[in-house]
């Protein structure tokens, strides 16, 4: 019963995600905001508690927890915050720079250099899903 309760709640919201990156793709015709992302983590959580997948979750939150970790000095003001830390645009290129804030995003752009947004984009994508794979092979390959 865990697993069908996990899978009525996962199913819409699969649909409403694919719905979403429809119009939120590169060049995106909607905002996401919060909304979505409190939406997508309570989804997420409420399913990998009840259908007990609660290490698998942990483990597919792997690029997440990096950011998170990368954003600590940050928001314990350990070094200046500002307002928006999302990388800068360099509208003579066309490139997202690194605005030397401390976030997954400029992370890769430090490892990467200078990117368009649909190939941070998509390298982001390829991050997450890689790290979900990783997710797969240690929970059910090792463990």
């Amino acid at each position: 019963t865990h697993h069908l309760l996990c899978l009525s709640l996962l199913l819409p919201f699969v649909g409403v995600s694919f719905a979403l990156w429809k119009f939120n793709k590169y060049p995106s015709k909607v905002f996401v905001g919060d909304s979505y992302t409190y939406f997508a983590g309570m989804t997420l959580a409420v399913a990998g508690i009840t259908g007990s997948y609660t290490k698998t979750l942990m483990l597919f939150f792997i690029p997440q927890l990096i950011n998170f970790v990368l954003s600590l000095p940050q928001l314990f003001h350990l070094i200046p915050c500002p307002r928006h830390r999302v990388p800068k645009w360099d509208p003579k290129r066309d490139v997202l720079v690194n605005s030397k804030n401390y976030t997954i995003l400029n992370a890769i752009l430090l490892i990467t250099g200078d990117l368009h947004e649909k190939r941070l984009t998509q390298v982001t994508i390829l991050f997450q899903v890689v790290c979900c794979l990783l997710g797969f092979l240690v929970r059910y390959g090792v463990a």
